[in-house]
């Protein structure tokens, strides 16, 4: 199955753009080549210029504090496993009180550092971070991995609370919603949301099917169409019926 994601709002939005620059740091930073490193400590470039936002640590600050209090209120119910209940809100302090200690504007540890920032204003030009551009970071590249790996992962650690924070945020998000099985007519679906207020949509599709769904969606009304792609990857409507499942996810 293939899950695709969809924010109702410039939050949410924000909040996925993070997570997907912070899986493709990940992978980046777990190989060895200088190309790989340097992928990883672009990225890190990138994770700033999406943070920049003044208010996305006091926003997930404010979210995390109201999904414990949420979370509080499930107590005393006799349907809800006690021990999970603890260790979610366990975590929920954590985090909190990470992001909560961490200092500054998000990224201001790699703003003041001028050598990376020598370096960040040459990788926007393409082909900008050539060794006569930059050769002291060209000597960089060729120090030992493991250096180079402990160099990016301390440059990056500060910025772990806001990660943390992000994915409790979207995991909690993701688990409120619950799959339902439904069937795009002659490759198209509409749903009437009556205004109520959504965050994201989870769509789960058989990527056997070779569909792909391009989504609008706002307080009213939610649009999914089917296509796939031709020989030159241009996509084209789908006229069959294609079945999928749709979450809606609302803290």
């Amino acid at each position: 199955m293939i899950v695709y994601e969809y924010p109702f709002n410039e939050r949410i939005r924000t909040l996925l753009r993070l997570e997907d620059l912070y899986e493709k740091f990940a992978f980046f930073i777990g190989h060895e080549h200088p190309q790989h490193h340097h992928v990883a400590l672009s990225t890190i470039f990138e994770m700033l210029e999406v943070a920049g936002r003044a208010d996305l640590k006091s926003d997930l600050l404010q979210e995390l504090e109201r999904q414990k209090q949420t979370l509080l209120s499930f107590r005393s119910n006799p349907n809800v496993e006690s021990e999970m209940l603890d260790a979610i809100l366990f975590d929920l302090d954590r985090i909190s009180s990470a992001l909560s200690a961490s200092q500054g504007k998000t990224g201001q540890h790699i703003r003041e550092n001028e050598w990376l920032m020598s370096i960040r204003g040459r990788t926007i030009i393409p082909g900008g971070a050539c060794e006569f551009d930059l050769p002291s970071y060209y000597a960089w590249q060729h120090d030992a991995p493991a250096q180079r790996v402990a160099d990016i992962q301390k440059w990056f650690m500060p910025l772990m609370p806001l990660f943390d924070a992000i994915s409790m945020v979207l995991r909690l998000l993701r688990e409120s919603g619950r799959p339902v099985k439904m069937i795009a007519q002659a490759g198209s679906y509409q749903q009437m949301l009556q205004g109520k207020t959504y965050q994201m949509l989870r769509l789960n599709i058989d990527e056997s099917l070779g569909a792909i769904p391009e989504i609008s969606a706002n307080k009213y009304m939610l649009w999914v169409r089917f296509t796939n792609q031709d020989g030159d990857m241009k996509p084209k409507p789908l006229e069959s019926d294609v079945p999928f499942e749709l979450s809606l996810c609302s803290f």
